[in-house]
């Protein structure tokens, strides 16, 4: 098996730092306060193409021969490697076919597409993109470009670790990663560990799709996919052999977080770092945010935000899910006698509590249990759970049924 090592990180350094953006190490004041260390992001969400990959992408196009590029390239990808691929491809002049799941986000599957890419949409999760990548391969001869499993890739995403220790002049305790197939995590592993093997590096992935996490237990590759994931990014069924090997000698600990997590993250995020992140970016907060990782006073942590690449409409579900979360959101029906009066009271409680309507349906049912009666669903707006309990006495006192949900 390759072997990588701090020499391959440092000499992918100097192939892509004329294209790549040596992104922001930027403190997170409130998560510091909040958790009593000091939290800094690596803004890779601020990167070229919205992401971490196009630095692996990049290196891996510069080290292949001139009949692999002769033949074009073809990659699978949930969509940051698509990106990293396209806009390589295009700067070395290449054809590039990039195949994704069909549920990708669509502000993904169209900025490949600006890059100059075919895009061919296949499957649910990154691995079906993947067998059909290789499909397409044996048919036309291109020359495959793993997003992960590959010495040159791991190497290029390495350089995020060399960036990481320079900024923070090696003062680091703990570096945070996402982890899908393993490339970023195998990549800042090599490095930041070669630098300084004390420093520790925790993975982070969605309990929906935590293969990384199972096969570091079980000391073996294993697949594993529980649901689909709002973190797309990280949305690998089963890790490359390179980068479990890796990680099994380079990593202290492997951190599942749920959905709802990661949606509160994105949102923490936004609100105390004006920093938009996407799903699998967010993993590494979420890891402090839920007290999954509780870092020791004054511990110096690095979360690497590894990419920003979310859709519009999936970010307003995933906005909807947070707010629930914390108490400032909530979704109510009621039952209501279908007479004069009843609709105005049930929307007077809500403004003397403070509620605040977003969303408001109002249907009438004449026969069986509903016969003169009006049902009404809601959607309010809440400062904290201590409201909606005061929402909750408040109907209760009135003499209204409102079920809360």
């Amino acid at each position: 098996m390759e072997k990588v090592t701090i020499d391959d990180v440092r000499e992918a350094y100097d192939i892509v730092k004329d294209v790549v953006l040596k992104t922001d190490v930027l403190e997170n004041v409130r998560l510091s306060e909040r958790t009593g260390a000091k939290v800094y992001y690596k803004c890779e969400n601020l990167q070229r193409t919205g992401s971490f990959k196009i630095r692996g992408a990049y290196n891996k196009i510069a080290h292949l021969s001139d009949e692999e590029k002769s033949k074009g390239v073809i990659a699978s990808s949930a969509g940051n490697h698509a990106q990293g691929v396209a806009m390589g491809a295009k700067n070395a002049g290449i054809k590039a076919t990039i195949c994704m799941p069909a549920n990708a986000p669509l502000s993904k599957v169209a900025a490949t597409k600006s890059y100059g890419a075919e895009v061919i949409l296949h499957g649910n999760v990154y691995d079906d993109a993947h067998d059909k990548a290789i499909e397409v391969q044996k048919e036309t001869g291109a020359t495959f470009l793993d997003p992960f499993n590959d010495k040159y890739v791991i190497a290029g995403q390495g350089t995020i670790g060399l960036e990481i220790f320079e900024q923070l002049d090696g003062n680091i305790d703990t570096v945070i990663v996402p982890i899908g197939g393993g490339g970023i995590i195998a990549g800042i592993s090599t490095a930041i560990k070669a630098l300084n093997p004390d420093i520790k590096i925790i993975g982070v992935q969605t309990c929906n799709i935590p293969s990384m996490k199972a096969s570091f237990e079980a000391g073996e590759v294993k697949s594993m996919f529980n649901d689909i994931t709002v973190a797309d990014g990280i949305a690998v069924r089963t890790p490359g052999d390179l980068t479990f090997d890796i990680v099994s000698k380079n990593v202290e600990d492997i951190i599942t977080v749920t959905e709802e997590e990661i949606a509160e993250a994105i949102l923490y995020m936004l609100e105390n770092q004006k920093l938009m992140s996407e799903g699998a970016g967010a993993v590494s907060t979420a890891a402090l945010l839920s007290g999954k990782y509780k870092p020791k006073k004054d511990e110096r942590v690095v979360c690497v935000v590894s990419g920003g690449n979310v859709d519009i409409n999936t970010l307003y579900r995933i906005m909807a899910v947070a707010l629930k979360k914390q108490g400032r959101r909530v979704n109510i029906v009621a039952d209501l006698q279908d007479s004069p009066g009843n609709l105005a009271k049930f929307v007077n409680v809500i403004a003397k509590v403070g509620g605040n309507i977003l969303t408001f349906n109002q249907g009438k049912s004449s026969s069986g249990l509903y016969f003169k009666k009006q049902i009404v669903e809601a959607t309010i707006e809440t400062v904290d759970f201590e409201q909606i309990e005061n929402l909750k006495s408040a109907f209760i006192e009135n003499g209204l049924e409102v079920k809360f949900f």
